[in-house]
């Protein structure tokens, strides 16, 4: 009898694996059947919402289904995130996060939502390095000049960024810990502001993206001394790295990558992958990118989810090293 009762059990069990087994193929194979909705933690007109237009332009062709971009602004990104944790894990709400979201995390002392943990990643979009530039009227050719000039004024130069605790500010406080130097931070709403001021002398320097900074450099209003990432950018290549110019190992920059809901099959994250690899790597998707100083970048899911923990822990570290706390 005992012997009769297990074996049912065990051709139950074997039933619902197979069963569930057959319901996730199916959803990955009708996978998508509506509308797609990607959920951006910022306002319309920044470079996280800009990205995520670019791709969902392109991942509507390519899926056969609409592709929408959803603003939900507020908490620093941590509505969108809530938004789209507590969403149905199927595929149809995604967030759309940015390097900065990995330095919200570790700067608040408590999230609802941690990235690493509370998200199933799927993968990179893009990257985009950031410009050192600095008034004309500051007496540098270059980094190591800079830098000079820094320690021969302690406290005195001033850079501009996109905010408190952006990526854009740790790019700076960047520079003054690998440099051992001394500068005061003034932040400004964006990026494109930071560019600004510098090119109106309010601030020395910024770090700003190069869409932000190029109508400057092309007016002259601003000199452009190096990039932050650790190779140089295509539109920019007679511009050295941060690195080459004199601070060794020095490497900042931004990106843009794509999390589901926890619990989402892992047919349809495969599926989506595949797809954001495969359009944001079309040509002319690669050169709408370029023009807005981004590249193409993409991983597989498992790579992405390190690549997010890695980028926690080294903001971590920076932001334990300077002392920053949230405002």
């Amino acid at each position: 009898m005992h012997s009769q009762r297990r074996s049912i059990m065990r051709l139950s069990a074997a039933f619902i694996a197979c069963a569930g087994l057959a319901a996730t193929s199916s959803i990955a194979q009708s996978f998508p059947s509506r509308p797609i909705r990607l959920v951006v933690g910022y306002t319309s007109g920044g470079p996280t919402d800009t990205t995520a237009r670019m791709v969902a332009q392109r991942l509507t062709e390519r899926m056969g289904q609409p592709v929408i971009v959803d603003n939900r602004p507020g908490a620093s990104g941590r509505l969108g995130k809530e938004r789209v944790a507590t969403s149905p894990p199927d595929g149809y709400t995604l967030l759309v996060m940015s390097s900065g979201d990995a330095i919200a995390q570790p700067l608040m002392a408590k999230t609802p939502r941690d990235l690493e943990v509370g998200f199933a990643p799927i993968s990179l979009a893009a990257t985009g390095t950031y410009v050192l530039v600095v008034h004309p009227s500051v007496p540098v050719r270059n980094v190591k000049e800079l830098i000079a000039l820094a320690r021969a004024n302690p406290g005195r130069l001033t850079y501009g960024s996109s905010g408190v605790g952006s990526s854009v500010h740790l790019a700076g406080e960047l520079l003054k810990v690998k440099a051992n130097v001394s500068m005061v931070h003034v932040p400004y709403k964006s990026s494109a502001d930071s560019a600004r001021a510098a090119a109106s002398g309010e601030v020395e320097l910024s770090f700003p993206g190069i869409p932000g900074a190029l109508p400057f450099l092309q007016s002259k209003r601003i000199k452009a001394l190096a990039v932050t990432s650790m190779t140089r950018v295509a539109m920019m290549a007679e511009i050295p790295t941060l690195n080459e110019a004199g601070v060794p190992g020095y490497d900042r920059y931004g990106w843009y990558g794509m999390l589901a809901p926890l619990g989402t099959p892992k047919e349809v994250i495969v599926r989506l992958n595949a797809a954001i690899g495969e359009v944001v790597n079309i040509a002319e998707m690669r050169a709408a990118l370029n023009q807005q100083g981004l590249e193409p970048q993409t991983s597989t899911p498992e790579k992405f989810a390190v690549f997010i923990q890695g980028e926690i822990a080294e903001n971590a570290r920076l932001i334990k090293l300077i002392g920053l706390k949230a405002e």
